[in-house]
């Protein structure tokens, strides 16, 4: 990620580590989600903190993304991570997928609409893809920890809404889950995000992000518009559809989705064989069209699943009740 630059400077003091605030406004697991990580391979390949495959080469911070456009258009805050002075902003760049704009119209611009700011003891935290117009701060302002900067957007060299958010300690990217680890360690070093944040920074190798029943079969287009919502199950739908949306799933795993009707009896399966390469998400439907008049009353049961090795390694079940119609 090429950085905003801006001139420098705050007087030295003693130095600390400096302790980090989550910098967007949001419950990391549950409205928010750890897509990438700080890339620690040298090489052109890329690994994570936990040498898992949560990045790609040369990520320099770590990706919060929201689950969908519904979401970000409800204003998702970002916040400044710790105390400190605004050195740069742009806030004049579209909300525009890479795919669409293309890296020619992006080119120096990579970080899009942000913001850096400058800490005690030769920190800087640097703020990307904030929303066009939404910049709140300019150079000079002084900031609170917790104090909103700016939206989540698509600005910049992006093909999903969320912040990247990258840590620097004079001059040198650190990593907040793992500072000071050593090179070519797995989990080493500490982190330096604020204690009050618990198991909400939790490293998950795979996370679900969506899931849900929709009387249409669902697209990812529709997933990530969030406009799948409008199309929930009825006893008259034409079609009952159980789906999942998972990050971070790896080369080798298998992903199955069953979905029971009333009574436990089977009304789908898909069952998918091993990935071939690691997946940045990854969606599963399994469903059918209604053959009948309504839908039988009654509670209908979707259950992922992701094994390697014959092992599972995340589960997921959720039910609906076709609303009468």
């Amino acid at each position: 990620m090429i950085s905003l630059c801006f001139a420098t400077a705050i007087g030295a003091k003693a130095e600390e580590v400096i302790s980090l605030a989550l910098p967007v406004k949001c419950q990391p697991g549950l409205t928010c989600f750890l897509q990438n990580y700080v890339d620690h391979d040298v090489s052109d390949k890329a690994r994570d903190y936990r040498c898992g495959g949560r990045s790609y080469d040369g990520h320099d911070g770590t990706d919060i993304r929201i689950p969908n456009l519904e979401m970000q258009r409800q204003g998702i805050a970002v916040l400044a991570a710790a105390p400190g002075r605004v050195i740069g902003t742009r806030n004049d760049m579209e909300d525009v997928s890479v795919r669409t704009a293309g890296k020619a119209a992006i080119a120096g611009k990579e970080c899009g609409n942000g913001a850096v700011i400058e800490h005690e003891g030769g920190w800087r935290t640097q703020y990307c893809h904030m929303a066009k117009g939404s910049v709140r701060i300019n150079a000079g302002d002084q900031v609170t920890t917790g104090q909103p900067i700016g939206l989540v957007g698509l600005s910049g060299d992006t093909e999903f809404f969320h912040l990247h958010f990258t840590v620097r300690h004079r001059g040198k990217i650190v990593d907040p889950f793992a500072y000071g680890a050593a090179e070519n360690s797995c989990g080493g070093g500490r982190s330096i995000w604020a204690a009050s944040l618990g198991e909400q920074m939790q490293y998950r190798p795979r996370e679900i992000i969506d899931y849900g029943f929709a009387g249409i079969a669902p697209t990812m287009e529709l997933v990530e518009s969030g406009e799948i919502g409008k199309y929930s199950v009825s006893s008259a739908s034409d079609a009952l559809v159980a789906y999942v949306r998972a990050i971070g799933l790896q080369a080798g795993d298998q992903l199955s989705l069953a979905v029971q009707g009333p009574g436990g009896v089977s009304l789908s399966a898909t069952g998918l064989p091993a990935l071939d390469r690691d997946k940045a998400q990854f969606l599963v439907i399994a469903g059918k069209k209604r053959t009948e008049a309504t839908w039988p009353a009654g509670r209908y049961t979707a259950t992922y699943r992701v094994t390697r090795d014959g092992a599972e390694v995340l589960r997921k079940t959720f039910d609906v009740e076709p609303r009468l119609r």
